[in-house]
C-alpha cells in the first residue's frame, strides 16, 4: 500500500507544478501534459490535491477543468 502511495504522491507533485507552469487546463489536457498514462492513478492524484484544498475543479460542458486554488489571473 505504501507503494501505491508514493505513487499517488508523485503523480500530485506532477500536476501541481505543471499547474503553477501554465495555469488552468482541462483535465484531459493537464493527464496528457504530465505524462500519467494510468487514468486511476491520475484521479486518485487529482483527489489528494482537491482533498488538500490545493486545487479546484470544475465542470465545463463534458469536461472538468482543474486550477490552483488561489491562482493569480493574468
Amino acid at each position: 500500500m505504501q507503494e501505491q502511495y508514493y505513487f499517488i504522491g508523485e503523480a500530485a507533485g506532477k500536476i501541481y507544478r505543471r499547474l503553477e507552469q501554465s495555469g488552468s487546463k482541462s483535465a484531459n489536457v493537464l493527464q496528457d501534459e504530465v505524462g500519467v498514462k494510468d487514468n486511476v492513478l491520475f484521479q486518485q492524484a487529482l483527489g489528494w490535491l482537491a482533498r488538500e484544498g490545493k486545487v479546484n475543479l470544475e465542470k465545463k460542458g463534458r469536461t472538468w477543468q482543474v486550477s490552483l486554488v488561489n491562482a493569480s489571473i493574468y
